[in-house]
């Protein structure tokens, strides 16, 4: 059961934004700590996207709005084909909206928790595409902080792709990161370490560690290390120091090499960029060429005849939620009925934080600027740009029948 659509029909002049009503809701999938995510269509195009939706009132009153700007600013300057790339942005009164990349093939957590085994080949196939990821991000200046198997969403060939930049952080030149930010059991020994007040700062060794924790626990079904989000920094950083790293004696000895190098306590020694993983012993067999062109195949494939997610993220935004997408077109027109009134008035501090939102958000449309950036008078270069779209955007053209939950 899908969560509806809107009935008013989309514009379709070429200088008109892009906005809610061009595109009809399928359902939910997803929900995070700046959102919740559901499965659109464009009915223009009839292309398939994911749509991460974000209340402004809620943003606001939890301080969220700055993040989430930042994340629109740093995903619309992205594009990569193990990233999940954002194709438009918009807002209305209520939300803001995201539209993205839809990845089928569910994230590696929900895998995880149904008992996935990945085997070391796809595993190793994993490393290096995130990798790929991770070093178009450096050349950018970026570091992911929260990569994690949550993170790391699935195609429906099997290819991995990094997402959610709402912690990310931009460094200019050599210059090093000093906020505290991430998921404790794949944060880096280096940023507890700022807790004693006895380090500078980190860059982008940080996200080869979370690599390196991340690929264990997709091999062993459990982290290298263990601890949880309460764990105090001193108590986390003696376990470092003192807890050797141990592997199943079943793994092949290839893999215990890659993860001691990126698992390695000194940020100095550890791998830390593409060029360095592509030296190591155990990378000597990888054609880096194929990897990027996703010519490799996965060892693992999702189940395409299911939905591969929690299915009560469709129960709860059709049952639950007190302003269901849905109902939106509806709900706004109401509201505007009532002259702005919607039983909740604004002080008027909460109204200029919510105008602010209104003035800086970042409208964006990946079409738009695709377009824009071809040479008309150039057929061969519109053909390459055409050729081009149509391959950024394969994983959208997935017909609506196809969804099962379950």
């Amino acid at each position: 059961m899908g969560l509806g659509q809107s009935s008013k029909s989309p514009v379709t002049g070429d200088t008109d934004e892009v906005n809610f009503d061009h595109f009809q809701i399928l359902r939910a999938i997803g929900k995070g700590s700046f959102g919740k995510v559901c499965i659109v269509q464009k009915k223009d195009s009839k292309k398939m996207f994911a749509m991460k939706y974000m209340n402004k009132l809620k943003c606001v009153e939890r301080n969220e709005v700055r993040n989430v700007l930042k994340e629109l600013q740093i995903m619309r300057n992205l594009e990569h084909p193990f990233l999940v790339n954002i194709w438009y942005s918009f807002q209305d009164e209520e939300d803001m909206f995201m539209v993205v990349d839809l990845l089928l093939g569910g994230d590696l957590r929900y895998h995880l928790q149904h008992n996935v085994h990945f085997s070391d080949g796809t595993v190793k196939l994993y490393v290096c595409e995130l990798a790929s990821a991770l070093g178009y991000l450096r050349s950018k200046r970026i570091i992911h902080r929260d990569i994690k198997p949550d993170n790391i969403l699935l195609d429906e060939h099997g290819h991995v792709h990094l997402t959610d930049f709402n912690i990310a952080a931009i460094v200019k030149d050599d210059l090093k990161a000093t906020t505290i930010a991430g998921t404790k059991p794949y944060m880096a020994p280096e940023l507890f370490e700022i807790f004693e007040g006895s380090h500078p700062g980190y860059s982008f060794a940080v996200d080869w560690w979370s690599l390196g924790v991340t690929a264990y626990e997709l091999l062993r079904g459990q982290r290298p290390y263990v601890m949880r989000s309460s764990t105090p920094a001193n108590e986390i950083l003696h376990t470092f120091r003192k807890v050797h790293l141990s592997f199943p004696p079943s793994w092949s000895s290839y893999i215990k090499s890659l993860l001691r190098k990126l698992l390695c306590i000194d940020v100095h020694k550890r791998v830390s960029c593409l060029s360095e993983l592509q030296d190591l012993d155990c990378m000597s067999d990888v054609s880096w060429d194929a990897v990027l062109g996703k010519a490799v195949l996965p060892g693992f494939i999702p189940n395409k005849r299911r939905l591969n997610c929690d299915p009560t993220f469709e129960l709860e935004e059709m049952i639950l939620e007190s302003k269901p997408l849905h109902k939106k077109k509806k709900r706004l027109a109401r509201k505007s009925r009532d002259q702005g009134s919607d039983g909740s008035p604004q002080n008027g501090h909460l109204q200029q934080r919510l105008d602010n939102v209104q003035r800086d958000f970042i409208i964006f449309n990946r079409e738009k600027s695709t377009k824009a950036a071809v040479d008309p008078d150039s057929t061969e270069v519109s053909k390459c740009s055409e050729k081009k779209a149509k391959e950024d955007g394969q994983n959208n053209n997935v017909e609506p029948a196809s969804f099962s939950s379950g």
